[in-house]
């Protein structure tokens, strides 16, 4: 066994280096993207710590949710945390694999370029929606008497620019209609539905999405409307924004893809270089713009 590593490990070395060369190429073209994506996700948060400035906590307003599933309480308020860190680390490993396995079909800058338009395009529309209206927030810590109900005038302007992460991401108040994290979930099932491969995982990634729905629900942290609203706007953003943008380039077919054993080194270069030339001069023209 150990032989067998040691012989597989140099190849497998490889394999890494010639997709970090494909992806910095790659990441070369498309970085405003990219940091375009990064920046709006500051943005985003900076949107959600400043309206929890102008939440006023009150009675917790009627839901159907709440009526038809138990509360989980505050000692288990963890539990849909966690099924979000699953979701959200699953996926990034998922994006990082063609680095590793042979069984590729995605550019991992391309799809993350995807995401980001997707993620953008949604947490627009929301934070539109929660500085229109602002709702007394259900969870525990936005109840009157709670010290982080409200939050006292900011004495700076970078006390509102530091958003304190990661804090005033779980405890914030105000941010409801709808769900971030439903965003990020649906966002992530979606994108694994269209270029994913493995069908049993599809349909585990689409029950663990309304499980994290059932569970925000059940641990109070948004009314039963933050999620309905959640479930058809992402999906409506992905399907017209899948319209407009181009489609990414497929790299199932055996002639783009590098083998993970290549028989010689003189076959593993000249397919290297083949596929590195086909994608600066054929498929990054299928970038996302």
């Amino acid at each position: 066994m150990a032989h067998y590593v040691d012989r597989e490990a140099p190849k497998l070395w490889r394999k890494i280096c010639t997709e970090a060369l494909i992806e910095i190429s790659l990441l070369a073209e498309n970085w405003k993207l990219i940091l375009a994506g990064l920046v709006f996700q500051y943005i985003h948060g900076l949107a959600a710590h400043g309206v929890h400035y102008l939440h006023r906590p009150g009675p917790t307003l009627q839901d159907t949710g709440f009526f038809l599933l138990p509360e989980l309480g505050q000692n288990k308020f963890y539990i849909s945390e966690t099924l979000f860190t699953f979701i959200f680390c699953s996926f990034l490993l998922w994006t990082f694999h063609p680095f590793v396995f042979q069984n590729k079909r995605i550019y991992t800058v391309l799809i993350w370029c995807r995401i980001f338009a997707y993620l953008v395009a949604s947490q627009s529309l929301r934070i539109v929606t929660f500085y229109s209206t602002q709702l007394p927030g259900p969870s525990y810590h936005c109840h009157e008497g709670s010290k982080l109900a409200r939050l006292p005038p900011p004495e700076s302007v970078l006390e509102v620019l530091l958003i304190n992460f990661p804090h005033g991401v779980v405890y914030g108040c105000g941010d409801l209609i709808f769900s971030s994290h439903m965003i990020f979930t649906l966002v992530f099932v979606r994108t694994y539905q269209k270029f994913g491969t493995r069908r049993c995982i599809k349909q585990f990634a689409w029950l663990l999405a309304v499980i994290q729905s059932l569970l925000i629900i059940a641990s109070r942290k948004h009314y039963t409307v933050d999620i309905v609203v959640a479930w058809y706007t992402v999906n409506l953003v992905a399907f017209f924004l899948d319209r407009k943008l181009p489609e990414l380039p497929d790299r199932s077919s055996g002639a783009t893809a590098p083998p993970l054993l290549p028989l010689s080194t003189r076959n593993k270069d000249g397919k290297n270089k083949e596929e590195h030339q086909k994608l600066l001069n054929g498929n990054s023209l299928a970038t996302p713009s």
